[in-house]
């Protein structure tokens, strides 16, 4: 059963009603050309039968508006503009056969022929169903031909990152190793030199003048302070280097069993610096309940993106309330990402990225899934973030990705991951 939609005069339209009717098919009618076009942008048919011989409708001029694609802004109303168009006309209007050829599917002369309008009609439709299993297969092709270079490109980026992780990592553990010998060592010498000081009651005018020079003693509290700052900077290289490591694993060895709660964790220390408070925003404040989750059988690296890239546009969406907020409004404004993961039952996990964003977009709650998404993609970074967690979430892992948003009150994505591949 296909949507037809009939302009033509009373007349006619009952004459071709009642036929296409008979045949099985949803039809509806206008009665004039203005009319024709709004109804077919509600409507979106599979066909448009249009009475060419009438001087109120103007029919080459709703042709020409229902086949322009630049009108449309979805993929869904774009399918309009492949609709069949057939037109009745006389056999005087042949002398308009190059308009015809330019923009009409087909016509049909009248007065209408029963079978020869059903036969056309049907091969139109026909023809349609062909064009438009064609283009989705090209898309698919294509989509398929993105994925599998995105894929690649990530997967050498992966080798690249942890590689150049590995290399830092050698000089830094050679340095961090080497400043528990130097705290020691230091340690050792000031207590040295402290014996010294209660030995050496009356030192001499020159030992005065370089201990007054050197300001020995406040040498001596801040050296191991000092020491114990490049301690605590060089683990915390070390720890960020780890995280790099485990987060851009290559998954060369395929599925593998991951803690989703260790994947969250390197992921957030690899967006540590966009938390503090910028100019017009406070810090963001990341808050964590997490559960305990039982080891997730999966492609842990593409799992570690999909969370960078939610997480990332929640951080943009925030930074965006901030900026849209008056001033007064902003110092007040407490940025929140709450991180929360649980078990649904024996075969599923749920990890929820909830933000307190007050721009929130409806239409990305409204509207998500993997065709939307691939239609915005292009529109920000953002939405392509989550068009790559979309694919790695629903149909390489075969789990669940889903929009929660509210205005005013924020945006809540949910995700529900297998335990175990199947």
């Amino acid at each position: 059963m296909a949507k037809i939609l009939t302009i033509a005069d009373s007349m006619t339209w009952e004459v071709v009603q009642e036929l296409l009717e008979k045949e099985g098919h949803q039809v509806k009618v206008a009665s004039d050309g203005k009319d024709g076009f709004d109804m077919a942008r509600e409507f979106s048919p599979d066909a448009i039968v249009c009475d060419g011989t009438l001087p109120q409708i103007h029919w080459l001029e709703v042709c020409r508006l229902v086949k322009a694609d630049s009108l449309w802004d979805s993929f869904a109303s774009r399918e309009l503009s492949t609709g069949y168009f057939l037109l009745l006309i006389t056999p005087e209007q042949f002398a308009e056969v190059q308009e015809l050829d330019a923009r009409v599917d087909d016509f049909v002369l009248k007065p209408i022929v029963k079978q020869e309008f059903l036969g056309r009609l049907r091969a139109g439709l026909r023809e349609r169903e062909l064009r438009l299993e064609l283009a989705r297969t090209q898309q698919e092709l294509q989509l398929s031909r993105d994925r599998s270079l995105e894929s690649e490109k990530m997967s050498n980026l992966g080798e690249l990152v942890s590689g150049i992780a590995h290399e830092i990592n050698n000089p830094i553990t050679f340095i961090y190793s080497n400043l528990t010998h130097v705290q020691s060592y230091a340690t050792d010498l000031i207590e040295l030199l402290r014996l010294y000081q209660k030995q050496l009651v009356n030192p001499d005018a020159e030992i005065m003048q370089k201990q007054q020079d050197m300001d020995v003693e406040f040498l001596l509290d801040d050296l191991l302070k000092i020491v114990s700052s490049m301690r605590t900077g060089s683990d915390r290289i070390r720890q960020i280097i780890l995280s790099v490591q485990d987060f851009s694993r290559s998954d060369r060895s395929g599925w593998q069993l991951f803690d989703i709660s260790d994947g969250l964790e390197n992921t957030l220390l690899l967006l540590q610096h966009r938390l503090p408070a910028r100019e017009g925003r406070r810090d963001i404040k990341v808050m964590k309940e997490y559960g305990n989750l039982p080891q997730v059988e999966c492609y842990a690296g593409q799992l570690n993106q999909a969370f960078l890239n939610v997480i990332d546009r929640a951080i943009d969406a925030l930074e965006k309330s901030s900026q849209e907020l008056e001033e007064s409004e902003s110092v007040k404004f407490k940025p929140v990402i709450l991180i929360s993961t649980h078990v649904i039952d024996g075969q599923r996990i749920a990890i929820e990225i909830a933000d307190n964003d007050l721009a929130t977009s409806e239409d990305i709650a409204a509207q998500f899934s993997d065709q939307f998404l691939r239609e915005t993609a292009a529109e920000s970074s953002s939405l392509f973030g989550l068009a790559i967690s979309y694919r790695i979430i629903v149909e390489q892992h075969k789990g669940e990705l889903k929009c929660f948003s509210e205005p005013g009150k924020g945006t809540k994505f949910r995700i529900e991951i297998p335990l175990r591949h199947s």
